[in-house]
């Protein structure tokens, strides 16, 4: 993979690079709570974001495609919300107001998680609530 390439001086060309880097359209739907002990496919996210061939967000990728990572929340019969995926030294965290930080929801650790199929993520949502969500689909975004 590209880290051992890199961890062995390998140089990297910008054309392995772009090939082996996508944006990818991520479905989240909330896992197991108590309020859903089965988890709902009603409540969750989809949003672009810039994923590695080994799963991971992209941090440089993101940079030169920022405008085109955006996120719908969708939950239940509330209206469906709608901002960017943002990143901040290490961390995620999806924002629907530039102008107003307390609307932001903060990924746990998402630089060492997977987005693959099958995977769990944990959201802080802005009430502030952290909860688990499945990846329950990936799809390359074009």
């Amino acid at each position: 993979g590209i880290k051992e390439k890199v961890e062995r001086g390998c140089e990297i060309s910008p054309t392995f690079m772009e090939a082996n880097m996508a944006l990818t359209r991520i479905r989240m739907e909330l896992g197991r709570t108590d309020g859903f002990p089965e988890g709902s496919t009603l409540h969750g996210y989809e949003f672009i974001a810039p994923v590695s061939s080994d799963g991971h967000l992209a941090a440089e990728e993101w940079l030169r495609n920022k405008d085109m990572c955006t996120v719908r929340r969708f939950w239940g019969n509330d209206p469906d919300e709608f901002g960017k995926l943002r990143h901040l030294g290490h961390g995620w965290r999806f924002d629907y107001n530039p102008r107003d930080a307390d609307d932001d929801e903060v990924f746990f650790k998402l630089d060492r998680h997977t987005l693959v199929k099958g995977a769990y993520v944990s959201v802080t949502e802005h009430d502030p609530v952290q909860r688990p969500f499945k990846i329950v689909d990936t799809a390359p975004y074009s």
